[in-house]
């Protein structure tokens, strides 16, 4: 293990000198132990003689398992010194961008009130980065989402505990032909619409254009962001409509109205995911939760929509 943290190491700094300066190792030392990685799985793993130092395929997949063990036995390390008291307790927690910005800092609040002892660490990330991550064992727990269209959420194989359904909704600009004197709209209505939407591969447009297509029309995407806040400027400005995740119109700026829709609305299933693992440190199982006390208004409301 010590070998293959080396290699991780050089993989994430680009070069030998690096690596050992992070290390504290010399570089000799450094290219011993890759040698001695190399020799045991009897395949190159660093291409020698390329800058920025290149790995082998085969080196990139002992880096991949390599971190995902490195991380598991970090965590073992961890839930022991808690267990023993030699060490305080801590939460590793990722969140993607709109949750961060509506829900989760009253959970986090929550969770310093009751466990001031803890030492938190937040990760900010997109759901494709959050994945990863906890399969990994970098973190402890983080809030995502799920839909049957991405397909890595499915395939995330740790244990999740359903927060809330989040309902998109329709954004026009103000006074919009669309808007004017209806509290809902369909899906249809913005079939010949320009359309603000997300770039190639976004998961959230991706949830948005499936919900289109099931109703028979594919949007007309004239601009792409995967910042609602700049997707409702676009639409304030007057450059198309959108729809998109209810948690991201919670506060909706002026030169937009904020539709329901009818039928077909597109939902986002928000969850709390933690690695697979037969032990959960306590922290975890509160903060699970208070998550769940903290959205309880908002399955209310997915409930009994306005």
């Amino acid at each position: 293990m010590r070998a293959i943290r080396v290699l991780c190491e050089l993989a994430a700094r680009g070069s030998f000198s690096a690596a050992a300066e992070a290390l504290g190792l010399t570089q000799s030392a450094v290219s011993q132990h890759i040698a001695g990685l190399e020799r045991q799985t009897g395949l190159p793993l660093v291409e020698r003689g390329t800058r920025p130092l290149a790995l082998t395929d085969a080196g990139h997949a002992l880096v991949r398992h390599g971190r995902a063990i490195s991380a598991r036995l970090d965590s073992a390390e961890q839930d022991l010194a808690e267990i023993a008291g030699r060490r305080g307790r801590r939460l590793r927690f990722g969140s993607f961008p709109t949750a961060l910005t509506t829900f989760v800092p009253a959970a986090l609040a929550r969770l310093r009130s009751r466990q001031p002892g803890t030492a938190l660490t937040v990760v900010d990330d997109h759901l494709q980065g959050l994945l990863p991550r906890l399969n990994d064992g970098e973190l402890d727990l983080a809030v995502i989402y799920d839909h049957e269209v991405l397909a890595g959420s499915a395939r995330f194989g740790g244990g999740r505990v359903h927060l809330f359904d989040d309902t998109f909704q329709a954004v026009l600009p103000r006074g919009h032909r669309v808007a004017a004197g209806r509290r809902t709209v369909e899906l249809t209505d913005l079939a010949e619409e320009a359309w603000v939407g997300g770039r190639p591969g976004s998961a959230w447009f991706s949830i948005v254009r499936h919900a289109c297509r099931a109703v028979g029309f594919d949007p007309r995407v004239s601009l792409t962001s995967d910042d609602y806040r700049a997707v409702q400027a676009f639409v304030a400005a007057g450059l198309g409509v959108a729809v998109i995740p209810g948690l991201a119109v919670a506060r909706a700026p002026a030169g937009v109205e904020v539709r329901q829709l009818r039928v077909a609305a597109p939902v986002r299933r928000i969850a709390v995911a933690y690695p697979d693992s037969a032990y959960q440190p306590p922290v975890v199982h509160e903060m699970i939760t208070i998550l769940e006390s903290v959205t309880r208004r908002l399955r209310g409301a997915a409930r009994h929509p306005a």
